[in-house]
């Protein structure tokens, strides 16, 4: 069947050939020595959608924000690796004040290397996404720069946009975006490349392109539908809807909704709660289910259940599995190290 979908005359042969070889890249990547049983070789197997700041102490006061329009560009994504009982949570904090976090060229280049660095770091555990800016997640596409790019530029640079995006679709570990405020277009497709997504009841979301006369180019017509259903989707999109985090739990779009504190900041604090508890749980465990996840959604249930059985194979031979067993035996927390 990989000859004939291969063979197969147009884009979309060439689509299909395309995704069962990133799919075998995106295996090898997070499982290493990871191989589908044969009988998979040559199924369709569409490509999986994976994807140091102040942490205030609990209940403790937030230390105070300044903005100025001076910021140096350097500062608009601050990337913290947390410490001590969070080691291994990394926060990503988009810090355009002046922007309204909203994606320029900056934001997207200094996103795409964050990206490249902790994809590869096996330190790390969890990554949240979230905005140091109060109020505002992320406004989508700057589009006063957009404004001043000529019809021929605009193409590639959502490109890139939607490039980074996918990037952060296909991080290894569990991400978390807390929504803290608004998340518009590009703003919302960038937290629907999250494993899991939590607002704050204020915060306001919604792909809203269609206003603009385009439509979502970051992932969201492909996404959306995938989180809450091809007909609601396409309902909030033909009319560019705008939903608080009550509306947005009750279609599924967000896990879990807060109501706002003082700080402005309750979504990032549930997501550092959500966090703490992936951490006790072994490393390769945990990337290897959300490869099983991830890829078991984008095929039928046999198929689903032949690339779980590929995904448990990789836990058996790991000092994880057998520390996670004396631990049990000997009645302690594991001490997992993710071999």
């Amino acid at each position: 069947m990989a000859a004939a979908v291969a063979a197969a005359p147009g884009a979309l042969g060439a689509l299909h050939a395309g995704g069962a070889r990133l799919v075998a890249a995106c295996s090898a990547r997070l499982c290493p020595g990871l191989r589908l049983p044969s009988s998979l070789a040559g199924r369709r197997v569409g490509p999986a959608i994976w994807a140091q700041g102040w942490v205030p102490a609990a209940g403790g006061p937030a230390p105070k924000r300044g903005y100025s329009s001076e910021m140096k560009t350097e500062d608009e994504l601050r990337v913290r690796h947390l410490e001590e009982e969070n080691r291994g949570i990394v926060v990503l904090g988009i810090n355009r004040a002046y922007g309204k976090n909203a994606l320029s060229k900056n934001l997207i280049k200094m996103l795409s290397k964050a990206v490249d660095a902790l994809k590869s770091d096996k330190k790390v555990r969890t990554i949240i996404i979230r905005s140091e800016v109060p109020g505002i997640f992320c406004a989508g596409a700057d589009l006063k720069e957009r404004a001043k790019m000529s019809s021929s530029e605009v193409g590639p640079f959502v490109s890139k946009i939607r490039a980074v995006i996918n990037d952060i679709a296909n991080l290894p570990v569990p991400t978390i975006a807390a929504i803290d405020g608004l998340a518009l277009g590009g703003g919302l497709e960038l937290a629907l490349a999250c494993d899991i997504r939590v607002a704050a009841s204020s915060a306001k979301m919604g792909l809203v392109e269609t206003k603009l006369a385009i439509i979502p180019g970051g992932g969201g017509t492909q996404r959306l539908p995938r989180a809450i259903g091809m007909s609601l989707a396409k309902e909030l999109i033909f009319s560019a809807r705008v939903l608080d985090g009550q509306e947005a739990k009750a279609v599924g779009l967000i896990s879990h909704v807060l109501e706002q504190n003082q700080e402005g900041d309750a979504a990032y604090r549930k997501a550092l709660d959500l966090a703490r508890e992936f951490l006790p749980q072994g490393p390769v465990a945990m990337r290897v289910a959300k490869l099983a996840i991830n890829q078991g959604m984008e095929v039928d249930l046999v198929t689903g259940l032949a690339i779980e059985e590929a995904c448990y194979a990789q836990t058996i031979p790991t000092k994880d599995r057998l520390e996670g067993l004396l631990a049990f035996k000997e009645k302690r927390p594991p001490r997992y190290k993710g071999e």
